[in-house]
């Protein structure tokens, strides 16, 4: 008795044909979709990995300090940069660049310091502490020298700091000095009178509002931010005096008096010792060519906290009132 074989909807399979569907076939197609799955459970599983090492290592380089990697193997030359305004709240701070400092002194390879200048100055208060630091650490470690090298500027509060140093080199054509204080702002009253705008201003205090820029300035206030401007300027002169010493040829009122000088004429007052570049000082002077950067720098999340931090408060009403102490 002859049997046909039939598939699943009972239809015959056609003697000496392909049937339509068989076990092996079934099979066949459940290994395959097995294999599929556990091979796009591998490609996910190695690419989530991927992306964590990846995320790790971001996350690694936003927060590990880049003096923490500045070792040293040999001899060389502890190289600073300090570039830009001298603020609170910049790489050119005195919190940061006092610590790239600390650093370069206490590396026991480092057979000099350079503190590479091109800045137009900033804060006298900044400035001030960075020069105390210079004058702390040569002191703790006199065997380490430390020299300014001036590329572009060095003027007003740059200067102040660059003073603390055992040697001022400059290019003949770069700027320097500057050493001075100014206090700007602006005055709207005219332009007040003019437009019919009453100006509305309670203070507790009766000084509280001096320099208002929508009020105008009495002969008192006048007199006390000048005061204050000159006492500053007397610290600056102090410092510089303390720092150069009887290198200055001329330390006549003029020299102190705000004028900026090209490097030459700076090496003829006194002002700077000798011309020079990065290089030469290292291979000539400190006689170790190897250089190691230990400038400070921001990573991207000190940049985010500042931004989004008590920076942006200052900013905004410095930007709104265009007020405030500066060597420049």
């Amino acid at each position: 008795m002859n049997h046909e074989a039939h598939t699943s909807d009972n239809q015959p399979i056609k003697a000496g044909g392909d049937p339509y569907f068989t076990a092996s076939h079934l099979e066949g197609f459940l290994m395959a979709t097995l294999r599929e799955q556990r091979a796009s459970r591998r490609w996910k599983i190695f690419f989530r990995l991927a992306f964590f090492l990846v995320f790790l290592a971001f996350t690694i380089g936003l927060f590990l300090d880049p003096r923490a990697q500045k070792t040293g193997t040999g001899p060389h030359t502890a190289l600073i940069n300090l570039e830009g305004e001298i603020a609170l709240e910049s790489p050119a701070s005195a919190k940061d660049l006092n610590k790239a400092l600390q650093a370069a002194f206490e590396n026991s390879n480092t057979k000099g310091v350079i503190l590479r200048i091109n800045s137009p100055g900033g804060s006298p208060v900044q400035s001030s502490m960075v020069f105390n630091e210079i004058r702390r650490l040569r002191a703790l470690h006199p065997q380490i020298p430390l020299y300014v090298v001036v590329e572009e500027l060095c003027a007003s509060g740059a200067y102040f700091i660059a003073a603390a140093a055992d040697k001022i080199y400059v290019n003949p054509a770069s700027l320097i000095g500057s050493i001075g204080v100014l206090m700007n702002g602006f005055g709207l009253t005219e332009i007040m009178k003019k437009t019919g705008v009453e100006r509305r201003l309670l203070t507790a205090g009766e000084n509280k509002g001096m320099l208002d820029p929508f009020s105008p300035l009495s002969d008192k206030h006048r007199d006390h931010v000048q005061a204050m401007l000159s006492d500053i300027h007397t610290q600056f002169i102090t410092a510089v005096k303390q720092g150069r010493g009887k290198r200055l040829v001329n330390a006549e009122p003029e020299i102190f008096s705000g004028l900026i000088y090209t490097g030459s004429k700076g090496v003829a007052v006194g002002l700077a010792d000798e011309f020079g570049s990065v290089d030469s000082v290292a291979r000539e002077v400190i006689q170790a060519p190897d250089l190691m950067d230990f400038s400070p720098h921001e990573n991207v999340a000190e940049r985010l906290a500042k931004k989004l931090g008590a920076s942006f408060g200052v900013g905004l009403v410095q930007a709104i009132t265009n007020k405030g102490v500066t060597l420049r």
